[in-house]
Formats: C-alpha cells, sequence, structure tokens
C-alpha cells in the first residue's frame, strides 16, 4: 500500500491558518492568494479524509488540533536544518488602538520597538474605543473600558487619572476655579468616554451628568475642543501630556480622580503563540511600565 504524504504547501498553509485564523493574513504570510489558501486546506481534507476546521473562525475541530501538533512537530524537526545561507523571514503584526492612545501614547515609542524587532512589520489600525469597533484581521487589540471581555484574553496596559482642564485662556476669563462648585454655570465639554459622574461623585457633587454642550467621541478632539477655549473637560492625565507639556491645556484643581476605564491589550486564543504578537506584548507592557 502506498502512502500518500501531503504536499509541504499544503503542511504549511494549514499551519499559518490555524496560528493567524485569518485566509486574508496567511495568504500575505505565504506569498499566495487567499483562494489558494483555501485550495490548500482542501485538498489536505481530502487527503486525509476528515475535516480540521469546524466554524468559519477557522477553530479546529478535534482531528484538526490533533493533526496540527504532529504538523508542527514536523516541521519544526525540518527548521533545525535550515540552510547556511537562509535568511529570517519578516513578520506581519497588525495592532488595532483607539486613535488618541494610538497618537499620545504608542507612536512616541514605536521607533523604540522597531529598532528592538527590525524583522517585524507592524500595522497600526484605528479601532472605536467602548464600542470595541476594531479590523477582524488585528492580531492585538487596544481596548479602552472596564476590562470585562468575555470575547478575547487581556490584559491592563495602562490606567489613568481625570481631572477638569481648560485652556490658559478660558481659566482667566472663567476662573478663578478654588473650589468644585466654581464649576457651576461653567460650559462642560461631554465625551461618553470619560462621564462627569465620576469627578462629581469623588467631590460629593449631586450633580446629574451634562445633556447639553459639545461633546466629542475621541479624547483627542475633547482635548483640542478645551484647548479652543470650548469649555471645560475631564481629560486623562497620561492622554493629555501632550496638550499639558504644549501649555495649550491645564488643570484647574490639583485634586486628580482615578478613572473607572482602563486600556488592555485583548487578543484572541491562541495569539500569542506568535513569537512576534508575545514580543509586542512585553515590549508594550515594559515600556508603558
Amino acid at each position: 500500500m502506498t502512502l500518500r504524504i501531503p504536499p509541504i504547501q499544503c503542511l504549511l498553509t494549514f499551519e499559518a491558518l490555524a496560528r493567524l485564523r485569518s485566509v486574508t493574513q496567511t495568504s500575505e504570510e505565504l506569498c499566495v492568494t487567499p483562494s489558494a489558501v483555501s485550495h490548500r486546506i482542501k485538498q489536505l481534507e481530502q487527503i486525509l479524509g476528515t475535516k480540521l476546521f469546524g466554524r468559519a473562525d477557522f477553530s479546529l475541530t478535534t482531528d484538526g488540533s490533533e493533526y496540527l501538533a504532529h504538523v508542527r512537530e514536523g516541521l519544526a524537526t525540518l527548521q533545525r536544518f535550515p540552510s547556511s545561507d537562509a535568511a529570517p523571514g519578516r513578520r506581519k503584526l497588525r495592532v488595532a488602538a483607539p486613535p488618541t492612545f494610538a497618537r499620545t501614547i504608542l507612536l512616541p515609542r514605536l521607533k523604540q520597538f522597531n529598532e528592538a524587532y527590525p524583522e517585524i512589520d507592524l500595522t497600526l489600525q484605528v479601532s472605536i474605543p467602548l464600542l470595541d469597533v476594531v479590523a477582524e484581521d488585528a492580531d492585538l487589540m487596544i481596548r479602552f473600558g472596564t476590562g470585562r471581555y468575555a470575547d478575547v484574553e487581556h490584559l491592563c496596559l495602562m490606567k489613568d487619572e481625570v481631572t477638569p482642564m481648560a485652556s490658559p485662556g478660558f481659566a482667566r476669563e472663567h476662573g478663578p476655579f478654588e473650589g468644585p462648585e466654581d464649576l457651576e454655570g461653567v460650559p462642560l465639554l461631554r465625551s461618553p468616554l470619560e462621564p462627569w459622574r465620576t469627578w462629581f461623585a469623588a467631590h460629593d457633587l449631586d450633580w446629574p451628568e451634562p445633556v447639553d454642550g459639545s461633546q466629542f467621541n475621541d479624547m483627542g478632539l475633547l482635548s483640542d475642543g478645551a484647548a479652543c477655549d470650548m469649555g471645560v473637560a475631564l481629560v486623562r492625565l497620561k492622554l493629555a501630556a501632550p496638550w499639558l507639556e504644549s501649555g495649550r491645556l491645564v488643570p484647574l484643581y490639583n485634586r486628580h480622580v482615578p478613572s473607572p476605564h482602563a486600556h488592555y491589550l485583548c487578543w484572541r486564543t491562541g495569539t500569542m503563540e506568535r513569537w512576534e504578537c508575545t514580543a509586542f506584548s512585553d515590549w508594550l507592557k515594559k515600556s508603558l511600565g
């Protein structure tokens, strides 16, 4: 009886798809078309006589999980004997982050990451905070919220404190701000990302959440609005660092209140098996202190 050994390209495609869980990313990593990825998986399943993937999210069947372990063991054995002139392959990594976090926290640090990991090509994508709208093909996602995420694994990256801020001109015109009650009657800029009730409660104010006035769904735009003399914004200190350092915003009070929300790094099960994902996670945690 002649044993039919699956083509190596089918095995490589199976391993990549099981790891990446994305036809698009698999095709890019292997430099083939998405249809070629699908064809190779179908060919492999026909040779084996079993289904390897059970659902549209590319979760493995029981047979698929068992076979993946054998495939990886075999590929690892082959990789122990590379040619002497073999060049290390480049890795692609997609990270989705809220816009203000991306601009003020990530971008100033990415040069350090690129220098530490020159073999990783990082694509930075924008997500929408609280709504958790991210690109489906993102490997790692930075979410802003309470941390109650049942659909992904996650770790807390950065907590922050909030305090009312305004432009220096606005503060002079409407001040002085000596006590929290001095905010009464002053235009308060609103954002669902940082409700005023957090600051009100910490100062024993029974004021209702503002329902009138300008509203912003991005913390950077909120800070820009306050810097343009539109009113007082409840801003997070770490995210507002560029506005504070440039003098465009000034805190109105010395007391800072912990925000009930934080930034979390999130990923789907199995993602951290990729060394580039683990490398970015470890680097980011260390970079943020």
